[in-house]
């Protein structure tokens, strides 16, 4: 693992999961540094952990520079404008400010771009009270180790890097840090990972499962040989079965694309997805099990998790987790 610090991403509210209560366990746990996206984000994680660095990965709007420095927040600046607005606000105030600055290899979102970083490199004056803590980037295919682009922007973004000497220097998301240590640098920030999403998808999961969903069977329906489930009658019988209907849908985060595909767990069993998911109810069929009104069905688990229920959805775990809906009852439990 790294040799250097290890950061956590707790944007979105941690991956759809709680901020409020997976990042002081985080930092209980020794972490120091955490990063989200929005300057709101970071507001409200400042009054959860008032001593911690905490970063906004979106950048520096105008006027929002007054709101960072009261609330200790440190921006991630992406171009010149952001520096001049942080550069103005170190002088209103009367001294350095920290900040991250990031430099584009290839990605093209946020990030400072070409022109914008030689103008940076030949007058370093334009930095005048603001402490280049950290430069960082990020990387575009790390979910494909083996893409060369990956190896081609670690030695762009190292080249870059050596602009600013005695920052320090961070490239590796949750997928990047299990390319080697090469891509480890002075800060590794792991998002998906410390939620148990399959980092490296091309490799063998090495993530635990943290997150565990299940629903109560509200009712099972007698289902005739011939006879349709749901919107659209897109599931017909092909033999008398018992349809389960939970109260979970597509406001939940089950995913209307789930239609008629993924599974639930009952007990060890299996039981497939019938008929469309709607907002707020999904059928299943247990016909093969002995389930009764009240008993859970298992959405997510160790054996089909995020990862498993974003393929079948034809997406990706991220969002399958980013989706929970605010309608759970939920509980966190020590590991």
């Amino acid at each position: 693992m790294s040799a250097g610090e290890t950061s956590a991403v707790v944007k979105a509210d941690a991956y759809g999961l709680g901020a409020a209560q997976l990042a002081p366990a985080l930092a209980a746990a020794g972490c120091k540094t955490f990063f989200v996206a929005h300057l709101a984000e970071a507001v409200e994680l400042r009054a959860l952990l008032p001593q911690a660095r905490i970063l906004a990965l979106n950048g520096l709007l105008p006027h929002a520079a007054t709101d960072f420095v009261a609330n200790g927040i440190i921006p991630v600046l992406g171009s010149l404008q952001e520096i001049t607005l942080w550069r103005a606000e170190a002088l209103e105030v009367g001294r350095a400010l920290p900040a991250f600055l990031h430099l584009e290899t290839g990605l093209n979102r946020l990030a400072l771009p070409p022109r914008e970083f030689e103008k940076l490199r030949m007058d370093p004056t334009l930095l005048e009270g603001i402490t280049v803590d950290t430069v960082m980037t990020h990387l575009l295919a790390a979910d494909t180790p083996k893409d060369e682009r990956n190896r081609r922007q670690l030695q762009d973004f190292l080249a870059m890097a050596a602009a600013f000497p005695g920052a320090k220097r961070s490239i590796a998301n949750s997928p990047g840090i299990f390319m080697g240590t090469a891509f480890h640098l002075d800060l590794i920030r792991p998002g998906a990972a410390i939620y148990g999403l399959n980092a490296s998808p091309i490799q063998p999961r090495k993530m635990r499962q943290v997150a565990r969903l299940s629903a109560p069977i509200l009712q099972i329906r007698d289902v005739r040989l011939g006879e349709t489930v749901g919107y659209g009658g897109s599931w017909t019988a092909e033999r008398p079965s018992r349809i389960a209907t939970v109260g979970v849908g597509y406001a939940d985060g089950l995913h209307r694309a789930l239609s008629n595909n993924g599974i639930a767990y009952f007990d060890d069993t299996p039981v497939p997805l019938v008929g469309r998911v709607s907002m707020d109810l999904t059928t299943f069929d247990v016909t093969d099990v002995p389930a009764n009104t009240g008993d859970l069905l298992v959405l997510l688990d160790s054996r089909h998790g995020a990862d498993e229920l974003g393929q079948e959805a034809g997406t990706i775990g991220y969002e399958i987790l980013t989706s929970l809906g605010r309608r759970y009852q939920r509980r966190y439990i020590g590991a």
